[in-house]
């Protein structure tokens, strides 16, 4: 008999749950679909602008990179796309008009990438 008042109480939270359940997002990683080719469009190097020739930054379908040579794993993250392989991390902020920003330090100090994806190439009906 102690058992059914305790479980009409529980079960008045019921319909509280479910909505909370739907309401919560999953994860908020890997929400939006960046895949494709990126062409370097500039490089910014000791604060001067100059046009790019880089290899491109190819995101793959799979969650996998290509950048000159270098391959792993991708992960969006929210503004961020989060670049790692077994030893190296990068994080590149995700800008408006696909572009995919990324800065790191080489031999000349802090460099600058700016990638822009080729929505739709003429000829093809794919994007890129």
């Amino acid at each position: 008999m102690g058992h059914v008042p305790v479980a009409l109480r529980l079960l008045r939270f019921l319909p509280l749950a479910a909505v909370l359940l739907l309401a919560i997002p999953s994860g908020y990683a890997q929400t939006v679909d960046l895949s494709g080719r990126y062409q370097c469009a500039q490089a910014k190097m000791r604060g001067k602008v100059i046009p790019c020739n880089a290899a491109p930054l190819i995101l793959k379908n799979d969650g996998r990179f290509e950048l000159r040579g270098w391959e792993g794993s991708y992960l969006v993250n929210g503004e961020w796309v989060e670049l790692s392989d077994s030893l190296i991390k990068a994080k590149a902020k995700i800008e408006p008009g696909h572009k995919i920003v990324l800065r790191y330090y080489g031999k000349h100090g802090l460099v600058e990438m700016t990638y822009v994806r080729r929505v739709a190439e003429l000829g093809k009906t794919a994007l890129s």
